[in-house]
């Protein structure tokens, strides 16, 4: 019985150690891998690129200062001497967290301004002496006005990072003995930051012109609180090169250090910018460390996580002697290929000399030991006195920033042109007619020309003396062809502008990865020069015997258990089913361990589950005690079978339901009881772009109905779109999947207008719909009269189009927010969210009602334990678990993950813009909640059927819907009559 499995074993062994020895013998070594890395250029030839100047941009602002000097002298403003603060109570603190002299705290909201003198005309700098303030955990923005006016749009969003740490010095280890990840907390320090672009734009810190007299300087809050101590206007200092910075060491009479030696692991880090910036496990070598073959070790930092420009990190290290030392930095740049990643070296918070603002690290598919040195062997020497230091490593595009700002600028300006052109052909061009774009938009072959040869030029640069094109550069080589084709033969681009959309949509992608630069570490060594390094990369038999003991360890070792191996099995425990992704359980896992399970005693058995198998395990009698993220039709589904417990006979549930609008526990109420607890509820808002919809249209957001109404003829006329929602989404902003082909929500879109006239979609306690009624009616021949009489697209990818400008105005899900935030860079700070249109009702109040939908956690009716189930339910919806667990999915995954609760309370204390978080609050008091009833689940999608009928086959809407609700009515009375559940007389049926 046993001889197959040994004969297999040992087949597999053979394999594996033939696999091993191959890779051996035909891998690269790390010093071919840093030998080919060498060839990767370093420096961009950026001489063939044209300034791209973004109008309000700070290049225009620069340019219209560039006869000014820049500044010799600083002008210091006391925070505390502040002439007014508007819309906040700003405090002024003595002598804070042990700095000396007045401070002011500044709210998360309102603005603050100083008035103050300047003797000498010119550029300064700004540095800003700030305290973090604890807040919500995310990084602080404000908008900078000087006398009144934003000097150019980077400043509309100046960012100030908060500083982290490891919760602990060392790692702990769960109960199989695999180092976790650890905890982050922040570290409330005194920081002294000069103003520059957040984005990395631009390498260097801003310059902002004062004129000889008296001026006036804002900061408006944008989101988190912080306390300002000092404000400087300094003169721009430049920084020596190395050669300088040598020669300066001979005239001091500095030496070489000798026998000194120090290696500091990488996860090891003192600080970092962000919480995302954690240590991982990982195994590509045996020579990374520490490393073990069958257990997860923390032993790298940095990698993917570490790519948007202004992330640093920090490390310490303590000098034994005075003198010169070299810094050599184990590295993984496998994520470029053919382009160096850069960073900015810090020693003790200050740039040393000039080449420390760009260290590149070339690619290489392993590990590499790069000596910090300008190439050929020698290093850079650096000075550090006996004592504790700290180096920091920040990411920086360097050369590239350049390149991006024109992709940037000429993508906006194509985005601007496609607009133009679809005024006049739309977005399905006749192929057979001549529209003459030539005459009618002259400027439209030079602006295609023009981006051609600027592409071209980027492309250039980038393949650098090769002129080898590859995946870095084909885009815009195919991009700069089309543009070129099309400015040489303008009758054809109305047959193109499909592929031209596509090719600038494509475009914006390729910015976006360009735009990250990852890097692996393994450990620093300071030494000093010419000492002797480890190598990069283990050797061949290490390898090979890594291989076959980690081929061994695979038959015992499970990577896919998130439980713990307590007493799960006992009488004060709980099975809880996670149906999201590993990140989530994980995250749900790290909080149960922390703080549950020590706050209760109660242990939790984690399992992470496809929401498929949570049916059929229940109808077994092997489903979990507790499930979480259940979609919000199946907890109705499952009461009416008796499957779920109700939570409100519980007799604190009065108590626990007031976390939530009474909109968000509507779809749980079965019968006069609730049978779950809601986790998250996404509503529409109503999206739109500022820079067209106001600068170029000249239009308002509108307020209600009528205005939307008056609005659609002027976008009309530039064959622009106002986009309806079509789907509920998730919390990334794509559209809810939908499994069962069947069933389906009913419409946001319908949903909104029927609740603002205060219709209904059941009646009689869910016995009958109520569609049919002269409000249903109305609002169906409301809701489908958009489509008929405007045209407005039936399904839509609404992230693209309003990207493009195509849609510049639409409802959809608040998470939308999200996915711009990160699917949508070149627009940032040019779209912005509302409440959506209301209808005046005869109260006199605007209503503004919209459905909601969500997911919910639910407590089946075998669970063994119900009152340890119900703690944890309570523990899990709760205010700070839910805060816990939306700041770690926003720090794992980061703002495209900000997390949808329906606790109202966490809501208001994630890291929200303070502006966008009122807008949002707005629109929650208007929230309605859609009921679920046994048989409803063909109500959405008869909806959508009587919808197509309309608008697809021009059939009248009383009718239509009138025959829908029929069939709708059928399935709910045959529902409740297999549930024993009374019904609405046939005769009262349509």
């Amino acid at each position: 019985m046993h001889r197959p499995i040994f004969k297999a074993a040992s087949i597999l062994l053979a394999a594996a150690l033939s696999a091993g020895a191959i890779t051996a013998a035909l891998g690269p070594s790390s010093r071919e891998v840093s030998a080919s890395a060498e060839q990767t250029p370093v420096k961009l030839d950026l001489s063939g690129i044209k300034q791209s100047i973004k109008a309000g941009g700070y290049e225009a602002y620069l340019s219209n200062h560039q006869q000014a000097a820049p500044s010799t002298e600083d002008v210091v403003i006391e925070g505390a001497s502040f002439s007014k603060a508007d819309g906040m109570q700003a405090s002024v603190l003595q002598d804070y967290q042990g700095e000396q002299g007045k401070s002011i705290l500044t709210a998360d909201s309102g603005s603050v301004t100083w008035e103050f003198d300047v003797k000498q005309a010119g550029l300064y700098n700004i540095r800003l002496k700030m305290f973090t303030e604890p807040g919500k955990d995310s990084d602080i923005e404000r908008e900078l006005a000087i006398d009144g006016d934003v000097p150019f749009s980077e400043a509309k969003s100046l960012v100030f990072n908060r500083v982290w740490k490891n919760e602990k010095p060392s790692f702990d280890r769960d109960e199989s003995g695999n180092d976790l990840t650890p905890g982050q907390v922040e570290e409330h320090v005194w920081q002294e930051v000069t103003l520059k672009d957040s984005t990395g734009a631009y390498e260097d810190p801003f310059m902002f012109y004062f004129s000889a007299g008296k001026h006036r300087l804002s900061l408006t809050s944008i989101k988190e609180p912080m306390v300002i101590r000092q404000i400087t206007l300094s003169a721009p200092s430049g920084l020596p090169s190395y050669e300088e910075a040598a020669s300066g060491y001979e005239r001091q009479g500095l030496k070489p250090a000798t026998g000194v030696f120090m290696k500091v692991q990488a996860e090891e880090a003192l600080y970092k910018s962000s919480p995302s910036l954690l240590p991982y496990n990982d195994r590509s070598n045996p020579a990374v460390e520490p490393f073990h073959v069958s257990k997860l070790r923390n032993n790298a930092m940095g990698g993917y996580g570490w790519r948007l420009p202004g992330q640093w990190i920090e490390w310490e290290v303590d000098v034994p002697q005075d003198g010169l030392y070299q810094i050599a930095i184990k590295n993984r740049q496998n994520y470029l290929r053919g382009l160096s990643v850069l960073r900015s070296i810090y020693i003790d918070g200050k740039l040393p000399f000039k080449e420390m603002q760009t260290v590149p690290f070339p690619y290489g598919s392993a590990w590499q030991m790069k000596v910090v040195g300008p190439g050929g062997g020698e290093p850079y020497l650096f000075h550090l006195t006996p004592g504790k230091h700290r180096i920091r490593m920040e990411v920086t595009l360097g050369d590239i920033a350049p390149i991006l700002r024109s992709v940037e600028s000429n993508i906006l300006e194509l985005n601007a042109m496609y607009r133009k052109i679809i005024s006049y052909t739309g977005t399905v061009p006749d192929a057979f007619r001549d529209y003459n774009l030539e005459q009618r938009i002259p400027e439209m072959t030079k602006v295609f020309r023009d981006s051609s040869e600027q592409l071209e030029a980027i492309a250039k640069a980038i393949e650098g003396p090769s002129g080898q094109s590859d995946d870095r550069t084909s885009i815009i080589h195919t991009v700069a062809y089309q543009l070129k084709d099309m400015a040489d033969k303008p009758e054809t681009v109305p047959s193109r502008v499909e592929t031209f959309k596509t090719n600038v949509g494509a475009l914006s992608s390729w910015m976006l990865t360009v735009n990250e630069q990852p890097l692996a570490l393994d450990y620093l060594i300071v030494s000093s020069p010419g000492s002797k390094l480890p190598a990069a990369q283990a050797g061949t038999w290490k390898k090979l015997t890594a291989g076959v003991d980690a081929f061994f360890a695979s038959f015992y070792e499970n990577y896919d258990d998130i439980s713990s191996d307590g007493d799960t099995g006992g009488k004060n425990s709980v099975s809880v089913w996670v149906t999201s992704a590993r990140d989530q359980a994980q995250v749900i896992k790290r909080l149960v361990e922390d703080q549950f399970t020590p706050q209760t005693g109660i242990q939790v058995n984690l399992k992470l589950v496809a929401s498929d198998v949570i049916l059929p395990s229940t109808v077994a009698g092997k489903g979990p005690d507790i499930a979480l993220q259940i979609g919000n039709d199946l907890p109705v589904n499952y009461a009416s079978r008796s499957a779920l417990q109700d939570l409100s006979a519980f007799p604190d549930f009065g108590e626990v339901k007031e976390r939530f609008q009474a909109s968000a526990l509507v779809p749980y109420e079965y019968n006069g009881s609730y049978y779950a607890l809601p986790e998250q509820q996404t509503f529409p808002m109503l999206f739109y772009r500022k820079d067209i919809l106001e600068d170029e249209l000249h239009l308002k957001v509108p307020q209600t109905w009528e205005d939307v109404y008056e609005m659609l003829p002027v976008l009309q006329k530039h064959n622009l779109q106002f986009g309806l929602p079509q789907k509920p989404l998730d919390s990334l902003g794509n559209e809810v999947s939908n499994a069962n082909i069947a069933t389906m929500p009913p419409n946001p879109a319908f949903a909104m207008f029927l609740y603002q006239n205060q219709g209904r979609f059941y009646k009689d306690g869910g016995k009958a719909v109520d569609l049919d009624s002269e409000t249903g009616i109305k609002e169906f021949k409301q809701w489908t009269d958009f489509y008929v009489n405007y045209k407005i697209p039936i399904s839509v990818d609404f992230a693209n189009r309003f990207r493009t400008g195509e849609m510049p105005i639409g409802i959809v899900d608040y998470t939308m927010y999200n996915k711009l935030s990160v699917f949508a860079p070149e627009i940032k700070g040019l779209w912005a969210f509302a409440p959506v249109p209301g209808t005046p009702g005869t109260d006199g109040k605007l209503h503004r009602e919209v459905g909601s939908s969500g997911s919910a956690t639910v407590m089946f009716k075998g669970a063994a334990n119900k009152d340890a189930a119900w703690e944890f339910m309570k523990w899990w919806t709760g205010k700070e678990t839910q805060i816990a667990y939306g700041r770690q999915m926003e720090i794992r995954m980061g703002a495209s993950a900000r997390y949808p609760t329906a606790n109202k309370e966490a809501l208001a204390q994630l890291p929200w813009p303070t502006q966008d978080l009122r807008k949002l609050q707005d629109q929650m008091q208007w929230v309605q909640g859609i009921p679920e009833v046994p048989g409803g689940y063909l109500t959405g999608r008869n909806i959508d059927n009587a919808f197509r009928r309309v608008v697809v086959q021009g059939e009248d809407p009383r009718e239509t819907m009138d025959n829908y609700v029929r069939a709708m009515n059928e399935e709910i009375t045959l529902k409740r009559k297999e549930f024993n559940l009374p019904t609405i007389e046939t005769r009262d049926l349509p």
